[in-house]
């Protein structure tokens, strides 16, 4: 693959993915932005598009979250806006991001467009997740490092590196890109006017793992019966909870069991739920499932921009929400999920259960006609 410097997605895993960075040259030879610098600005005034504008004036860094509707003049020096999610609101820029499907899913992220003045930056800094960074227009310098002392500068807006000390320096033209695994020091600064794309991936902490999961089990556990102690005898001790009480307790809890499926269900409704700031558009007028169905089997179907679809065996999970799946409905819905689009040919094999689900993502414009 071009987009990895010749390596297969199965050598980049193997000998990168999680381990060492690489510099790709010409990753995307002739590379053009998708988004001009007027369309990125107009995106940042938008309140459901997450942006924040970063400025470095007399050694002082400053961070405002968008919308962003006033901008500094482009010939000021070392400013940087960054517009999170830029594939869920753009054609092109989530062609981009498919790019990387070499990733499953699950992991794959969003594509976050990094536009700079001359000597803009973030600061040093680390991530805790993987990054391609794609240069689009313009020259940025990357100064890396795989230091391990990762300590912040104290009561600072951005999280900023206090002994930043890069061991390698590459200076990225349109095209070229760089990968960085988790916890890489890495520091990136405009020559000239320049725009960076992002291409991120989602690692969630076990921690918001655990909460999220138990919140999930709640409405699941069903333990019979109140707590009762017809054998209780007077204490000596009226504040102290009894050994006794403690144990009839653990042993109702015990009864508390997670199993590979629950997890299961938990992880896809998880990972495909839509982040808080994505809003979906239903199409208008609203259409009879006959008149959907019709169309659909004449123009085919595809999931919407901002739709994520995965599966687990018999689940299918999305935007949140998890089915079961059977038969030839399951290898249908499969393929929706995998090519995110079905030609009018396979809608037309879809079982009037299936077919009512996608009228009905259809109407809550998680899916579009082709």
């Amino acid at each position: 693959m071009t987009l990895l410097g010749g390596l297969t997605p199965a050598q980049f895993l193997r000998d990168y993915w999680h381990k060492k960075p690489l510099l790709i040259r010409q990753a995307i030879p002739d590379f053009k932005p998708v988004l001009s610098r007027n369309a990125l600005f107009g995106m940042a005034a938008q309140d459901e598009i997450e942006s924040r504008l970063i400025t470095h004036i007399k050694q002082q860094w400053r961070m405002e979250n968008g919308p962003i509707n006033s901008l500094p003049p482009v010939g000021q020096r070392e400013w940087t806006l960054l517009v999170q999610g830029v594939n869920l609101h753009d054609d092109a820029a989530d062609r981009l991001l498919r790019q990387f499907r070499f990733i499953p899913d699950a992991r794959l992220d969003d594509l976050m467009i990094s536009f700079a003045t001359d000597g803009g930056g973030v600061g040093p800094h680390f991530d805790s997740y993987d990054v391609f960074l794609l240069q689009a227009h313009g020259q940025r310098r990357w100064r890396i490092s795989a230091q391990k002392d990762l300590s912040l500068v104290d009561g600072m807006p951005l999280k900023i590196l206090r002994d930043f000390r890069y061991e390698q320096e590459f200076l990225l033209e349109p095209g070229d890109m760089l990968y960085l695994p988790p916890h890489y020091a890495h520091d990136g600064i405009a020559v000239g006017e320049c725009m960076t794309y992002s291409i991120g991936f989602r690692a969630p902490s076990y921690q918001e793992l655990g909460e999220v999961f138990l919140q999930f089990m709640a409405d699941t556990i069903d333990l019979d019966g109140m707590y009762a102690d017809p054998d209780l005898i007077p204490s000596s001790h009226p504040a102290q909870i009894s050994r006794a009480m403690l144990s009839r307790v653990a042993a109702q809890l015990n009864k508390v069991k997670f199993t590979e499926t629950d997890i299961a269900v938990f992880l896809g409704e998880f990972l495909s739920e839509p982040k808080a700031n994505v809003f979906f558009d239903p199409p208008m007028p609203a259409w009879t499932i006959a008149r959907f169905a019709k169309a659909a089997v004449k123009r085919g179907i595809r999931l919407s921009r901002k739709s994520k679809m995965l599966y687990r065996q018999k689940h299918v999970f999305i935007n949140g929400e998890s089915f079961d799946m059977h038969g030839e409905d399951k290898k249908l819905l499969i393929d929706l999920a995998d090519s995110r689009e079905l030609d009018g040919a396979a809608a037309a094999t879809a079982s009037d259960d299936v077919m009512g689900a996608f009228h009905a993502w259809y109407q809550s414009g998680w899916l579009v006609l082709g």
